[in-house]
């Protein structure tokens, strides 16, 4: 029994249920001009399958074991001819291709004719990994053109014997190799070599796609190329010279930083085929000899472009030093997590394109080669790179670059951007090789441009004014109109106005002042917005208190914020160490009621300014110590005075967050400084049907949900928001399924996915899903910023990223907050200069990637 070479072996085991995509097929076309003789074309078909014996093997299973079976001279395909217009032999010869092989039943090798009957032809041939290498289509096209002669002029072949076949190779291949199981073989040599290079490798690359992994690849794939000019060629060419290693290793320095760059971390195995015809008697034999070995580039520590090719061609160099141990030997003793998914070890590959070969000849044809696609991929991605020389000089003419891409992960789109940037690195590397990785720029003056300036929401309009001012006015306006309703309860503008003006009074002559700040721990009522109101027309700025946080934390809110007055509605207030209780159901000596029968008149507003603080909302701090977040008047008013909300979707809005959340700023201030309503929902937490119920009863338009609440509404009773205009829902990242959801029950509804932190004044950025309008396929966006703000997405140098690339979000404009309420350091740390705006101006680092 002859067994399979090892390279072999690891194809029978992928192909042996199957390959239905084709995968592992190498085709090659010619284009034949002139009088073709078809007899002699299958004559040598036969011939070239007669002289190598790869080509007329089979590889049956004998009790769970391949061997080659080696089938007698004979044994040739057929010539298969299709007669069609020679606009169609392309397509056609691709799909020919793309026809899986049963390698078990078949010889490995097929040959296709298209012809138009006159004198346009095309030859494909396709030849089934496992028989042969990219090389082997040199061997076998130009065989095939020496046969073809012959049998044109009469006669036969006549070619020097083959000294050895491909049998004779598996053989020898095993006995160098020798027994794993032998500390002193090279088999167990090489493979303690690659068991120490490879530890810790990443189980998968970080490279940004645009779509998840699937849980089993399709291997559907396609193809974008473009082309290193020869200026770039020549300084590659230099630069690899001076560091003693090779131009295609300079290529894969640069396309490991580009890597880097666009987000695939540091540590990149890269999967690089070698040849095996290490032996003469090799060269002019169909078979497969090619391997695959892991080169490991090291980009870590932002280094110059000089470095990262010497570590590239220290680790080419040392993974050819060991190439001869087969790579499905490395797979089985690393055993790496298996995944249907995605390739082991590596999932983007590097070859080089063999030299070219003289064009074969056919006598009475002119003969053009052809590649020809399969629209497969092997792996995520593969670069093929082709050096060009001037024929005449030798000088460097212009690197080809192909990349292959998987099209379960990425569009053409993508990967067509991801081969420019590397022709544009390639250039960069060129002028300024010692430049670190991150300070070369892979964008075009357009892309900068945009994303510096492109991303920002229409200019705010201006608004000089305070929130209760702005709110005074709208009461003035209509003072009759209702500006809030709970549990049956009805307040006015002019109510609310006339009730937050007796308490102002009240702080007031206990001493409140500008600049201070109230805490306030009530339950969502009328007498918490007048309450809310009070402390802003009083000239401090409102600190709401969670009041299912535990007492310590209060306290300790209270303290580190400076609240000398405490507004509450509870019986009994909780000690918070402030100076002043007012409470809205007791009027003794140390409290007040904000309508306790005593008229009042609010405090001198004369130094009220927008740029005032207006509220200090403390974090959860569930990512570390609650820090209070200090917001000035005009990012409310910005807020609310938004052209976004226009349209009839916020009137009416419901007010259902705690106070200490920051929903509850969109909550209260859209609707009262535009003249809407407040629709106020009772004490505590409300069940789903309860909330339901009380938005269908109140008519209201716009609610902002949880993204936990608005999953658990899609899914127990979607159809109960379709009476809402809009509803909004964040906090954590949308699900799609969700959205999809709510909009085939509310057709009539907008969803909207809002974004932003605390630190921005609740939203920066929406993303609204329209009746109509197509849903996102896969995560749903955040969208675009509101007026007047801007979103950067910038590395760790503060730089923008490429688009597709994975970077930090940046917030800047409108919305943002002055900083961390007596925390300077903290405040420098996330509040940091902005490099797209006029002089002081800032960003917030919202940590998100």
């Amino acid at each position: 029994m002859i067994p399979l070479s090892h390279a072999q072996r690891r194809l029978w085991f992928l192909c042996r249920d199957g390959d239905p995509s084709g995968l592992h097929n190498i085709p090659v076309g010619l284009r034949l001009r002139g009088d073709l003789d078809r007899a002699a074309l299958a004559a040598a078909v036969a011939d070239v399958t007669d002289r190598h014996e790869a080509l007329r093997t089979l590889f049956p299973d004998a009790d769970g074991r391949p061997r080659q079976h080696v089938l007698e001279p004979g044994a040739a395909p057929d010539l298969t001819v299709t007669v069609c217009p020679a606009a169609e032999h392309g397509e056609r010869a691709r799909s020919a291709a793309g026809r899986p092989f049963d390698v078990a039943a078949e010889v490995p090798l097929r040959a296709h004719l298209f012809t138009d009957e006159a004198d346009e032809h095309q030859l494909l041939l396709v030849l089934h990994h496992i028989a042969g290498d990219g090389a082997s289509l040199d061997v076998l096209v130009h065989d095939l053109a020496a046969a073809y002669t012959a049998r044109v002029l009469g006669g036969d072949p006549e070619w020097p014997e083959l000294s050895v076949q491909y049998p004779d190779f598996a053989l020898w291949q095993q006995e160098v190799l020798g027994d794993a199981a032998d500390p002193g073989s090279l088999h167990a040599r090489q493979l303690d070599h690659w068991t120490s290079a490879l530890a810790g490798l990443p189980e998968e690359h970080a490279l940004p796609t645009d779509r998840p992994r699937p849980a089993v690849a399709s291997y559907r794939g396609a193809v974008v190329s473009a082309e290193a000019g020869a200026d770039v060629h020549a300084g590659l060419a230099a630069l690899a010279r001076e560091r003693h290693a090779t131009p295609f290793m300079a290529v894969q320095a640069v396309f490991a930083a580009l890597l880097t760059r666009l987000g695939a971390g540091t540590d990149l195995p890269l999967g690089c085929p070698v040849d095996g015809r290490d032996d003469e008697a090799l060269h002019d034999l169909v078979g497969l000899f090619v391997d695959t070995v892991v080169v490991r580039a090291d980009t870590s520590g932002d280094p110059a472009f000089t470095e990262v090719l010497d570590r590239v061609r220290d680790a080419v160099l040392d993974a050819h030093a060991h190439r001869d141990l087969p790579f499905d030997a490395l797979v089985e003793r690393l055993n790496p997590p298996r995944s249907p998914g995605r390739h082991p070890l590596f999932q983007i590959a590097v070859a080089s394109q063999r030299d070219a070969h003289d064009e074969p000849v056919f006598p009475g044809l002119r003969v053009e080669t052809e590649a020809v696609r399969t629209d497969t991929a092997k792996f995520d991605l593969t670069l093929e790179v082709d050096e060009r020389h001037d024929p005449a000089t030798g000088a460097p003419a212009g690197i080809g670059l192909a990349l292959e891409y998987a099209a379960d992960l990425f569009d053409a789109e993508t990967a067509q951007r991801l081969l420019d940037r590397l022709v544009r690195l390639a250039a960069a590397v060129v002028h300024d090789p010692a430049a670190p990785l991150a300070a070369l720029d892979l964008l075009t003056p357009a892309e900068r441009a945009d994303l510096l300036h492109g991303w920002q929401g229409a200019p705010a309009q201006p608004h000089a004014t305070t929130v209760d001012a702005l709110f005074t006015a709208r009461a003035a306006a209509h003072p009759e109109r209702t500006a809030a309703v709970c549990s049956g309860r009805e307040a006015t503008y002019g109510e609310l106005d006339a009730l937050s003006a007796r308490l102002a009074a009240r702080l007031a002559r206990l001493g409140v002042r500008h600049g201070d700040t109230v805490a306030v721990l009530m339950d969502r009522s009328v007498e918490l917005i007048a309450a809310t109101l009070g402390v802003l027309k009083a000239g401090a700025a409102y600190l709401p208190l969670d009041a299912a946080a535990p007492l310590a934390r209060s306290a300790a809110i209270v303290a580190e914020a400076g609240a000398a007055v405490l507004i509450t509605d509870a019986g009994a207030a909780p000690d918070l160490g402030v100076r002043h209780t007012l409470r809205v159901d007791d009027s003794s000596d140390n409290s007040g009621s904000c309508d306790d029968g005593e008229g009042g008149t609010a405090p001198d507003r004369a130094g009220a300014h927008p740029d005032g603080l207006a509220y200090v909302m403390y974090t959860s701090g569930s990512t570390g110590t609650p820090k209070g977040v200090a917001v000035s008047h005009r990012e409310v008013v910005a807020l609310a005075v938004d052209r976004r909300w226009r349209g009839g979707a916020h009137e009416r809005v419901l007010f259902r967050s705690p106070h200490a959340f920051d929903a509850s700023t969109y909550e209260l201030w859209v609707p009262l400084l535009n003249g809407g309503l407040v629709v106020i929902a009772p004490p505590g937490d409300l069940d789903v049907p309860a909330l339901a119920a009380l938005m269908q009863e109140q008519r209201v338009t716009g609610t902002f949900l949880t993204a936990t609440l608005f999953n658990e509404l899609a899914d127990r009773c979607p159809e109960r928001l379709a009476t809402l205009v809009e509803v909004m829902t964040g906090g954590e990242a949308a699900s799609p399924a969700a959205v999809r959801r709510v909009r085939e029950h509310c057709p009539g509804t907008t969803v909207t996915n809002a974004y932003g932190p605390t630190e921005t004044t609740t939203f920066a950025a929406t993303f609204a899903m329209a009746p109509g309008a197509p849903l996102p396929d896969g995560q749903v966006p955040i969208g675009r910023p509101l007026d007047g703000t801007c979103l950067h997405i910038l590395d760790d140098r503060l730089a923008p990223v490429p688009p597709g690339v994975t970077g930090e979000l940046y917030i800047a404009g409108a919305g943002l907050a002055q900083g961390y309420l007596g925390r300077p350091g903290l405040t420098a740390e996330r509040f940091v200069a902005c490099p797209a705006g006029p002089p002081g101006a800032r960003m917030y680092r919202t940590g998100d990637l």
